[in-house]
């Protein structure tokens, strides 16, 4: 399975990005299984941002604090992660991750600058 992460970009405090990961190969069923969003900001460990599973059910980390929003297309296999709110902590390599394959995508930068 590969995972095609895009969207990032630099945005001030208190804007909004989209992004999007495009999931190709694999078995559907494995994609509605779950699907999540990391990150990694420099000199840190990866650490969990949100997941999406089976049903829909959504899981965040404490620090999204109602700002984002995880989603996804199961017909275009394509999970997204809408951020409102950015905040410079938000600044960090964004990667989508398949649960099932244990598969991650090659991230994109968010960088939020005040």
């Amino acid at each position: 399975v590969q995972l095609q992460a895009s969207g990032g970009g630099s945005v001030q405090v208190g804007g909004s990005l989209r992004l999007s990961c495009a999931v190709s190969g694999g078995i559907l069923s494995a994609f509605i299984s779950g699907m999540g969003w990391y990150r990694q900001a420099p000199g840190k460990e990866r650490e969990f941002v949100a997941d999406i599973r089976e049903g829909g059910a959504t899981n965040y980390a404490d620090f999204v604090e109602g700002r984002f929003t995880i989603s996804r297309d199961n017909v275009k296999r394509r999970v997204y992660l809408q951020m409102n709110d950015l905040k410079p902590e938000d600044t960090a390599v964004y990667y989508c991750h398949s649960t099932i394959y244990n598969s991650w995508g090659q991230g994109t930068q968010v960088t939020v600058s005040s």
